[in-house]
């Protein structure tokens, strides 16, 4: 039990900073003194430290283990989200904000291991469990992040959210107890020593990497953009942030459904289909007729990244081992943020040169092709290490 509420509650964290800040963004930048352009900055470090995660975590895991690196994760992203809510400048509310994703990215990739390593016997069933507490942390931040701005100003609605890593820690300080002198020594759930190399040759692990990266791209540009779409529309601030906080709730959803189906399903590529094409029509309705339908096409949105749990659950449903599912959520997530780091800024940038929003969405359409050319090779009935032989 101490395993599977350290696991529950630490999932709960891994979005916090990202949906806390961008419905404050333009705020914030007014009384910091930052551009728009320096928002797809801030767009863009959340998959830059995933991506870095990505490396860094195997070898904290090696060095530390498993449940002593989980633990460190979620000190990072507690000290970093307390900090940058009371520094006065925009590198330092830059760099601490790094700091707290660096702890959420960590998270990230050892949290499938973990489950793989206590949980073998009910993938699907915890799968959807920590996704949908990752549901949760996105949408909650997102929903009330102006009101409580408008309360209490926009550092503590920032800062409120450092408490719960805090708190997640707790159940991780339990677990190390009980396994004194074990969380290095046990090897399970760790790659090989060469197993990180060896993905790089796996079609699956590329597949997977695509699939995860463009997934991303997609997400982050709208989550970071998305209130500033709406507002350039004729909406408030208010309305930006709720229909960032909508985005991530039909996210729950597809956490509680897709680890079950994707677990049933011998080949899931239809459903990342049905996906691509729900990206197709919000972006088409968000690019000419934002206001018209703006539910509905946040609703459609909200349906696309539902490749994103599809994606986690891909990661021991297409490796046999531990160790194999550690080096493939290693890898995926490294390889998949990396190139999904430049979406929020690029997306930006194409905005401010061309005035308008046809070209980013342009972007985000190409991401969808690159997305469904992934899933194509990470969907198909195989196992990493027999593609790796």
């Amino acid at each position: 039990m101490l395993v599977f509420a350290a696991i529950i509650v630490s999932a709960f964290t891994l979005r916090l900073a990202v949906t806390a800040f961008t419905p404050l963004a333009e705020r914030i930048g007014a009384e910091v003194g930052y551009s728009t352009t320096v928002v797809g900055v801030f767009g863009m470090i959340p998959t830059v430290m995933f991506a870095a995660a990505g490396v860094l975590s195997p070898i904290l895991v090696r060095r530390f283990g498993l449940e002593r690196t989980a633990l460190l994760a979620m000190l990072a992203a507690a000290a970093g989200q307390a900090v940058r809510a009371l520094v006065p400048a925009t590198w330092e509310l830059l760099a601490f904000s790094a700091l707290a994703l660096a702890g959420m990215g960590i998270g990230n990739v050892v949290i499938p291991p973990l489950v793989k390593r206590y949980f073998s016997d009910r993938l699907a069933t915890l799968s959807a469990l920590y996704i949908t507490m990752v549901q949760l942390g996105t949408v909650l931040p997102a929903l009330i992040a102006v009101p409580v701005a408008d309360a209490d100003g926009w550092r503590v609605s920032l800062g409120v959210w450092a408490l719960l890593p805090l708190v997640a820690a707790l159940p991780w300080l339990w677990v190390l107890r009980d396994r004194r002198g074990r969380e290095v020594v046990d090897r399970t759930a760790l790659p090989e020593p060469d197993a990180d190399g060896r993905a790089w040759k796996s079609p699956v692990a590329w597949g997977m990497a695509g699939m995860f990266g463009m997934t991303s791209l997609t997400t982050y540009a709208m989550f970071t953009w998305l209130p500033k779409i709406f507002t350039d529309a004729g909406a408030s601030a208010g309305f930006g942030g709720t229909m960032v906080a909508v985005f991530s709730f039909i996210g729950l959803g597809a956490a509680l459904a897709a680890p079950t189906v994707t677990a049933r399903v011998r080949n899931p590529f239809p459903i990342v289909i049905g996906c691509a094409a729900c990206y197709f029509v919000a972006f088409a309705g968000l690019l000419w007729a934002p206001m018209s339908a703006p539910v509905l096409w946040v609703l459609l949105l909200g349906l696309g990244p539902s490749t994103f749990p599809m994606s986690l659950t891909l990661i021991n449903l297409r490796s046999r081992t531990q160790a194999g599912s550690a080096a493939l959520s290693g890898f995926s997530q490294g390889v998949g943020y990396s190139a999904a780091c430049v979406g929020p800024l690029l997306f930006g940038v194409l905005h401010t040169v061309t005035g308008g929003w046809t070209v980013p969405f342009a972007l985000l359409a190409v991401a969808v092709l690159v997305m469904l050319a992934g899933a194509w090779q990470a969907c198909k009935p195989r196992m990493l290490e027999d593609t790796w032989r």
